[in-house]
């Protein structure tokens, strides 16, 4: 969801184990040469969402973390290519401490359907994340180094020196 903390940990996570980040709205924007907002304003979700999966079925995720964007798990082919080679972290976030954490929901760039709220958004994507999630950590009232020393603690198994 937008406002877990993706990017912000995922650049922590990445500089404690010396790996490499990659944020893949941040890869949108290349292939598309501008901001995600923009394209939003001059397409739709849906194009945004096309663009998201052929970026998600370009990544090479090994050897990296890799911060999705938020409506990344609309692209079961985009899931099915992440999961196959990396282990994926959901930063689950209650709706209450989301609410008081996104206060530009209308206007931040986030790929949803026209007029859908973020209470909406949050029970239509809250169960994507889990389908897809190799760990669930809850973040929910804690700062973000809680929540990056219980990423980091529950992923050490799965990334070797």
């Amino acid at each position: 969801m937008p406002g877990a903390g993706k990017s912000t940990i995922g650049v922590l996570i990445a500089e404690n184990l010396g790996l490499k980040f990659v944020d893949t709205d941040k890869s949108i924007e290349l292939e598309c040469g501008k901001p995600i907002g923009e394209l939003l304003d001059q397409s739709d979700y849906l194009t945004v969402r096309a663009v998201e999966e052929a970026v998600l079925l370009k990544e090479q995720a090994q050897k990296k973390v890799v911060s999705t964007g938020g409506s990344a798990v609309y692209s079961a082919a985009g899931m099915a290519h992440l999961t196959a080679n990396a282990v994926t972290v959901f930063l689950d976030v209650d709706i209450n401490e989301l609410t008081h954490r996104i206060k530009d929901f209308n206007t931040r760039g986030i790929v949803k359907k026209p007029g859908q709220s973020l209470t909406e958004l949050f029970a239509e994507r809250r169960e994507l994340y889990l389908r897809y999630a190799d760990i669930r950590i809850d973040c929910s009232g804690q700062n973000i180094e809680e929540c990056l020393q219980q990423v980091i603690t529950a992923t050490r198994p799965y990334v070797s020196p």
